[in-house]
């Protein structure tokens, strides 16, 4: 690891061999060489313009959608926390979110504004930047739909806007630049009565709760759904329900979801995983891509 000499001077927080499981819904992983949660734009700006080309980097939002290696992150870790956190209405249908902001939160500013059409981010369990860099999506909408522009700042440390149309989004992708970090991003709604988005909302909140394992110790959505097929069908049809490897399992509400029972190591976790991938291959022909970010180094 770097000295703490080699480090640039910052106004926000910068931790040398910050544990990371705590930060991530899993609960498990390995340490981050550095974690930096910048004061604000500027502070990650100044950080990355001096800190070593060397060092990679990269963005944590809630932890929600990711296996952290055992081994930890080398580099530096970039956490965006209340400073960017918040959410301004630009006009009766358009608002503007910082990185860190939650999809319950986006969501819920623009119910208050009467901007319906993004009610789906409130089923996204993360945040604003990693929403646009992974095109988050629910409920048969994806955020390259309702993204007007994103605000980003390069490893360089250089600020750019980008439109939608420059992120060359697919299916849970795009085309952001590698180490890039979003540090907000102005969505575009329709207008709409605040009574019926807030019903809609609760809509898809009820419908989570009832279908997913939202309180326990998981990823999200494992895998991706290959197309014309759910991933969750050809998890259950391969025999995979309740499946464990350790401490990690299977969800037996939802197919689609691994869990942590409690002391499942990061390897476990994505040691199932790929056993799943392999019966689903054997039973279907059909060979699922990970959804998760599985991040770091094996230990």
């Amino acid at each position: 690891m770097s000295g703490v000499a080699t480090m640039p001077r910052v106004r926000g927080k910068l931790t040398p061999d910050a544990p990371l499981a705590p930060l991530v819904w899993f609960k498990s992983g390995g340490r981050a060489g550095w974690l930096f949660e910048p004061a604000d734009v500027a502070d990650l700006q100044d950080f990355l313009r001096q800190l070593d080309r060397d060092v990679p980097v990269m963005g944590l939002g809630l932890g929600s959608n990711m296996i952290v290696r055992d081994g930890g992150v080398p580099g530096v870790v970039v956490r965006l926390g209340k400073p960017f956190a918040r959410v301004e209405v630009l006009d009766g249908t358009a608002i503007r979110c910082g990185g860190g902001a939650s999809g319950i939160l986006v969501s819920s500013s623009a119910r208050d504004a009467g901007i319906a059409g993004v009610e789906f981010l409130r089923s996204i369990p993360g945040t604003v930047g990693g929403f646009v860099r992974m095109n988050g999506g629910a409920y048969g909408r994806e955020t390259c739909e309702v993204l007007v522009e994103c605000d980003v700042v390069l490893r360089s440390g250089e600020l750019v806007t980008l439109p939608v149309a420059a992120l060359g989004y697919s299916y849970r992708h795009s085309e952001l630049p590698d180490q890039a970090i979003v540090v907000a991003a102005t969505f575009r709604g329709v207008p709409g009565d605040s009574v019926a988005i807030q019903a809609e909302m609760d809509r898809i909140a009820r419908s989570r709760e009832e279908s997913q394992p939202l309180r326990s110790r998981t990823g999200g959505s494992t895998f991706k759904n290959p197309p014309g097929d759910k991933a969750w069908a050809l998890i259950d049809k391969a025999g995979c329900r309740g499946l464990q490897v350790g401490d990690a399992q299977v969800s037996e509400k939802h197919c689609n979801f691994l869990l942590n029972l409690g002391s499942a190591t990061s390897a476990e976790i994505e040691a199932l995983g790929e056993e799943v991938r392999r019966r689903v291959k054997d039973s279907s022909g059909i060979e699922l891509e990970w959804e998760i970010q599985r991040i770091g180094e094996a230990k």
